[in-house]
């Protein structure tokens, strides 16, 4: 029996979602590496292609209509005819990004596993209230939940979105898989010599001064301004706290709220670190932060996890999944609850040394049950499930 050809259909990388990279590179390598028997991947993005921007993609400024411009007819005209060309080519396709669903309108729906990270590109739709959006933003958010819906598999990092997708009457539970998604091999608490340099190069941090950092974009969900507002707090206890920041540059409103708070000269935003410096900002950091409203997964739990660095996160279903006793919880937008929790993590830091090995050894131990391998062993099984199926049925015709 021949190996079931999958088209892993990942993001375009000028959108810059280093999480939604990782998770199309990581699934492709292990199932190259463990799987290549069985299954045969091939990764299917086709280039981007700039329309009405010449330069890398700005998400700020007056390139925005543009951006977007390019963003859409990549998305929604050449992506989807790319794949469409390529049908006969393989027997499974897998959309690793939920918010790329479209795709599955130019697919056979009964071979075809999308992804879901989290509902929260659906709540203009899902909660018009909570998230209002201009008609054509829902048509084309619809149409997208629409493409979710016809897949013959949808997978979910976590039993919390597959919950809440069977609670909201979006996807039976027969067609729903949990399957966690891993942590890199390169985040780990051994250092790496040139990539530890590079972080220092990079935060030029002054002698004594104590890192807490956040890895993520500066979406409304993020709470960035509740992850300022705790750092000014634990600040004004500790001054030689300084936030990093990695990802999207602060927005306008973020820049004024952290000059408000006195922070300016006190966080560090870095933006495209590789993944080694990455897993080195991480172990040099005394805390990690997760302050979000609304996470599916939380990647950077993990990552932080796997380096040895605690990690205080928002109370959300899908995060204590993930994190477990191992992480430190804090209700939502509750500064004063997060600003005692971040100091009594720092004290230890300082004064109890032991405990505070202890409870980074649980971390790594916590981290070590999230891998790519059994992540992709998990999407192989999907993918064979289906080749299966489709098999059956050709048989019984």
């Amino acid at each position: 029996m021949r190996a079931v050809r999958v088209g892993i259909c990942g993001d375009f990388r000028e959108e810059r979602w280093p999480s939604m990279d990782r998770v199309a590179s990581m699934l492709y390598r292990h199932l190259q590496q463990s799987h290549a028997g069985a299954v045969t991947a091939t990764l299917l993005c086709p280039p981007f292609s700039r329309r009405f921007t010449r330069v890398p993609v700005s998400l700020g400024g007056r390139t925005r209509p543009a951006v977007n411009a390019d963003r859409f007819l990549n998305r929604f005209w050449d992506y989807p005819r790319s794949v469409g060309r390529a049908v006969n080519d393989h027997d499974v396709f897998h959309i690793v990004d939920h918010s790329y669903a479209q795709l599955a309108h130019a697919l056979p729906a009964e071979r075809t596993v999308v992804t879901c990270h989290d509902l929260d590109a659906f709540r203009s739709v899902l909660a018009p209230v909570e998230d209002r959006r201009s008609a054509a933003f829902q048509a084309v958010t619809r149409r997208i939940l629409a493409g979710l819906r016809r897949a013959a598999r949808v997978t979910c990092d976590t039993a919390a979105i597959r919950d809440e997708l069977v609670s909201r009457g979006l996807v039976r539970e027969d067609r729903l898989v949990v399957a966690p998604l891993g942590v890199h091999d390169v985040f780990t608490v051994q250092p790496a010599a040139a990539a530890d340099r590079a972080a220092a190069r990079l935060v030029q941090s002054p002698p004594g001064a104590v890192e807490i950092l956040h890895v993520g974009s500066t979406a409304a969900r993020k709470r960035i301004d509740v992850l300022l507002r705790i750092a000014a707090a634990v600040r004004a206890r500790m001054p030689v706290v300084r936030l990093i920041r990695i990802g999207d540059p602060l927005t306008a409103d973020q820049q004024r709220l952290s000059r408000t708070l006195g922070l300016a000269d006190h966080v560090v935003c870095l933006d495209d670190v590789d993944e080694p410096t990455l897993a080195a900002l991480y172990r040099r950091a005394a805390i990690v932060l997760q302050p979000s409203e609304r996470e599916g997964f939380g990647l950077p739990l993990i990552e932080a996890m796997a380096c040895g660095t605690p990690v205080v996160a928002s109370d959300l279903a899908a995060l204590r999944e993930v994190g477990g006793d191992a992480v430190r919880y804090c209700p939502v937008g509750d500064v004063e609850h997060w600003r005692e929790t971040v100091a009594t993590l720092l004290t230890e830091r300082r004064e109890a040394p032991a405990q505070s090995e202890v409870r980074r050894a649980h971390a790594r131990r916590r981290a070590a049950q999230f891998t790519w391998q059994a992540f992709a062993a998990s999407m192989a099984g999907v993918y064979l499930s289906l080749a299966e199926s489709r098999r059956s049925l050709k048989v019984a015709v």
